[in-house]
C-alpha cells in the first residue's frame, strides 16, 4: 500500500491533522504521523471568537505519533502533509524535520501544507521561489522566505498544494488528492525512489 507521512507535533491544529489523516485513509493510503518523538501528541483547537483580534486556542484531541523524525526514511513515502497550528514553529528547528522536508522537495514528491506550515518549510530552505497560501498573518514570513504569498484556499505550485487554514480543507484536499492520483495513486508501490 502507498504510504503518506504527516509531519507534526504537539499543539498542531486538531482538524488540520485529523481531516487529511482520515481523508487519505479513505482514499486508500496508509498514513503515518511523525513527530519529534514517538509519543502521544496533544493537539489543539484554534477557533475564532467575536471581537477577538486573533484566534483562540483550546486543548484538542490526543493522538499517538507512529514514528520519530529521526527514524523517518522519506523513501518509504509517496507524499507528505504538514499541518498547521503551533507545531510548525517548534518542529522547524529539528534537524530531522528539515532533512525530511528537503528530501520530499528534492524528490519532487507531492506535499500538502497549510496554515503555519510554511514556517517549517522556510526553515528547511524549500519555500523560496514558490507560490504558497498560509495563515494570513504569515504573509511577512512567507515573503521573507523568498516566496509569493497567495490568499487562496487551494494554491497549487507544481506538486505542492497549500491553503490558509482548516476552513479551506475541502478545496485543499480536493487539489491534493488530484495531484496524488496523478503522481502516486493509492495502492501503487514506489520503486527505485520514483513515485
Amino acid at each position: 500500500m502507498s504510504k503518506v507521512l504527516i509531519l507534526t507535533g504537539d499543539a498542531a491544529e486538531s482538524l488540520e491533522v485529523m481531516y487529511p489523516y482520515q481523508r487519505l485513509l479513505e482514499e486508500g493510503y496508509d498514513v503515518d504521523i511523525a513527530a519529534p518523538s514517538k509519543k502521544k501528541l496533544q493537539f489543539v483547537v484554534h477557533d475564532f471568537v467575536d471581537d477577538f483580534d486573533t484566534y483562540t486556542e483550546k486543548l484538542g484531541y490526543t493522538w499517538p505519533a507512529d514514528v520519530a523524525f529521526a527514524d523517518v526514511d522519506p523513501a518509504q513515502y509517496v507524499a507528505l502533509v504538514v499541518p498547521g497550528g503551533r507545531a510548525p514553529e517548534y518542529i522547524r528547528n529539528d534537524p530531522d524535520c528539515q532533512r525530511i522536508l528537503k528530501r520530499f522537495f528534492s524528490d519532487e514528491k507531492p506535499v500538502a501544507q497549510l496554515c503555519h506550515a510554511p514556517l517549517a518549510l522556510a526553515a528547511a530552505g524549500v519555500l523560496g521561489g514558490r507560490r504558497t497560501a498560509a495563515y494570513p498573518a504569515l504573509e511577512p514570513d512567507v515573503k521573507a522566505a523568498g516566496a509569493e504569498f497567495v490568499d487562496g484556499d487551494a494554491v497549487v505550485d507544481g506538486v505542492m498544494v497549500s491553503a490558509r487554514a482548516w476552513p479551506d480543507h475541502p478545496s485543499w484536499m480536493r487539489e491534493f488528492i488530484r495531484v496524488l492520483r496523478e503522481r502516486a495513486p493509492a495502492g501503487e508501490r514506489e520503486t527505485a525512489g520514483v513515485a
